[in-house]
C-alpha cells in the first residue's frame, strides 16, 4: 500500500471513529410529521462512484413518493450525480464535495456553508459509516434528521435487508413510522437511470451498427476494479462456451473507459465515455453478464436483465435485482450454471 493510501485509510478510520456517535436517529420525540409541510429534503451520499449513485435512486424515489411535490438536493462527491439524476424532475440541486478536499479547501468549506444556509425540512444520511454524511446531517438546520442507522435494539425483518439499495429505504420507512407515517410495506423500487424514449431509441441505433439487428443480444463486460476483476484465464473459456451455446445470438463486449479486454477484443465491441449513452445501449440487450462494477449497476439501472458475477464482494449487498436479474457466486457456480441462467432469461 502506498503512503498516500495509508494516509487516506487512516483519515477515513479516524473520521469514522470521531463521527460514529454523532446524532440520534430515534426521531419519535420530534412528534408527528405533516407530509404536506415537507417541501425541501437533502439526501447525503458523499461518494463519487457510479454504482453508489445509482444505488440511492430507490431512496430518492421513496422520498418523492412519500412527500409529493417536494424538492430534493443530493449531497455527493465528484461529478457523476448530475448524469445519474438528469431525468429526475424532483431532484433540484446537486451539491458536490471536491474529490480532493485538501487541495480545494475553499470549495470544500463553501459546500458546508451552503448546507448550513439551506432551509431543509428533512436531511437523510444514506450510509451510517459515512463521516461526511453524518456531519452534513448534524450541520444542517433541518428539524427532521436521519443519520442512517437504526436505534439500538431495533432490527428490521426483511429477507433483502442487507442490500445496499434497500436497507436505506427500510430504515427511512421505520423512522417515518415513528413519526406517525404508516409503513405500507411496498416492494422497494428498482435502481433506475430514467432513460428517455429518445435515449433508448438512440441506443438501439448505435447497437444496430455493431451487431445483427435481427438477433437477440448478449452483452459482456469483462472488466472490474481490483480483486473483483476476472482475468483472461476466466473470461476466454467462458466466451468460447458462449459462442458454442448461443450461435444464433449476438455476443458483443462493452469496453471500460480503460479500453481493455480480457478476451483480447475477439468479440464485436462498444466503447463510450458517456454514461447515459452506455446505459441507452444496454437498455436494448436481452442479457448482460459482468462482474460486480459500476457498469453492472448501470446495466441493472437501464432495465436490462443483468447477471452479476461475484467472487470477493458481498453478493447479498450488491447483487442486481429486478427484470430477471441475478447475482452468482463464482466460487460456487461454474460455466454450465451461467449458461443455464442465460438460457432461462432468454427463454422466459
Amino acid at each position: 500500500m502506498s503512503n498516500l493510501k495509508k494516509v487516506n485509510a487512516f483519515r477515513r478510520s479516524l473520521m469514522r471513529n470521531l463521527t460514529k456517535n454523532i446524532g440520534n436517529s430515534n426521531v419519535s420525540n420530534t412528534g408527528s410529521i405533516d407530509k404536506s409541510k415537507i417541501k425541501k429534503v437533502l439526501i447525503c451520499r458523499p461518494n463519487g462512484r457510479l454504482g453508489n449513485m445509482l444505488l440511492i435512486t430507490p431512496l430518492v424515489e421513496e422520498v418523492t413518493k412519500t412527500f409529493p411535490g417536494c424538492k430534493i438536493d443530493v449531497f455527493v462527491k465528484g461529478f457523476v450525480a448530475p448524469i445519474v439524476f438528469e431525468n429526475y424532475n424532483d431532484v433540484d440541486k446537486i451539491i458536490p464535495l471536491p474529490k480532493k478536499p485538501f487541495k480545494e479547501l475553499v470549495k470544500y468549506f463553501k459546500v458546508w456553508t451552503l448546507i448550513k444556509k439551506q432551509n431543509y425540512d428533512m436531511v437523510i444520511n444514506v450510509d451510517q459509516n459515512s463521516s461526511s454524511g453524518r456531519l452534513a446531517v448534524k450541520f444542517s438546520n433541518a428539524r427532521y434528521k436521519f443519520f442512517g442507522n437504526l436505534p439500538e435494539n431495533v432490527t428490521l425483518d426483511h429477507d433483502d435487508y442487507e442490500h445496499i439499495a434497500k436497507y436505506p429505504v427500510y430504515n427511512f420507512r421505520y423512522f417515518l413510522s415513528q413519526c406517525g407515517i404508516e409503513d405500507k410495506n411496498e416492494p422497494i423500487t428498482l435502481i433506475d437511470l430514467k432513460l428517455s424514449e429518445t435515449e433508448i431509441a438512440n441506443g438501439k441505433q448505435i447497437l444496430d451498427k455493431i451487431i445483427d439487428p435481427g438477433k437477440r443480444n448478449i452483452a459482456i463486460f469483462t472488466y472490474a476494479t481490483g480483486e473483483k476483476c476476472y482475468g483472461p484465464s476466466w473470461w476466454e473459456p467462458f466466451y468460447a462456451e458462449l459462442k458454442k451455446e448461443f450461435p444464433n445470438e449476438n455476443i458483443f463486449e462493452v469496453l471500460p473507459v480503460e479500453n481493455v479486454s480480457q478476451i483480447n477484443f475477439e468479440a464485436p465491441t462498444f466503447y463510450s465515455k458517456d454514461v447515459r449513452e452506455i446505459g441507452s445501449v444496454l437498455a436494448n440487450v436481452d442479457v448482460f453478464v459482468g462482474a460486480d462494477s459500476g457498469i453492472m449497476h448501470l446495466s441493472s439501472a437501464s432495465k436490462a436483465p443483468t447477471i452479476g458475477l461475484f467472487s470477493v464482494s458481498n453478493l447479498k449487498k450488491y447483487e442486481p435485482y429486478g427484470n430477471g436479474s441475478v447475482g452468482l457466486d463464482t466460487n460456487i457456480f461454474g460455466v454450465p450454471d451461467f449458461i443455464k441462467v442465460i438460457n432461462k432469461i432468454l427463454n422466459k
